[in-house]
């Protein structure tokens, strides 16, 4: 099983496919390939937009790595969440997982188009409405509403 890097270590690629592919099989396992494409187009859009244009870290982190593990941006990581020991334990065995890799690849080597429009966040609107949760500001102003599919929303909120 792929240890996960720490945020402040420089991670070889095999980490940063792993990490993405993780990211992906947590938060989008139950959406369609291309569902699960536009969440890594959430991941890479943050990586690849430097807020402020000034070269200095951004809150939701630097790199494929810090962003995917930085608390708070992507449940699946949180130490609490369920699917944290599912997605730790997950292998190449599931062919979900399978597609999220190759997913990942992808998306690192700078070959996955962005199918969101350039879109920064994502939410399943339904389920957090379901679940009694309240909805993020940003998630409610319609002119931030970027494209959809599956059960998830997404948002340019940057």
């Amino acid at each position: 099983m792929t240890t996960i890097p720490k945020n402040t270590a420089a991670p070889s690629s095999l980490d940063l496919v792993m990490v993405l592919a993780r990211t992906l099989w947590g938060e989008a396992r139950g959406e369609d390939r291309r569902g699960r494409e536009m969440v890594a187009n959430v991941v890479m859009n943050r990586v690849n937009l430097d807020l402020g244009r000034d070269g200095k870290p951004d809150w939701w982190g630097e790199g494929v790595v810090a962003v995917c593990l930085m608390p708070w941006q992507f449940s699946c990581w949180l130490p609490n969440d369920a699917n944290r020991k599912k997605l730790m334990a997950v292998t190449e065995a599931d062919p979900v997982f399978r597609e999220c890799v190759e997913i990942a690849r992808q998306a690192t080597a700078g070959n996955l188009p962005d199918r969101t429009g350039g879109a920064t966040h994502y939410l399943n609107i339904p389920l957090v409405l379901k679940t009694g949760g309240k909805l993020p500001r940003w998630a409610t102003d319609a002119s931030k509403r970027a494209a959809a599919h599956g059960g998830h929303t997404f948002f340019r909120v940057i």
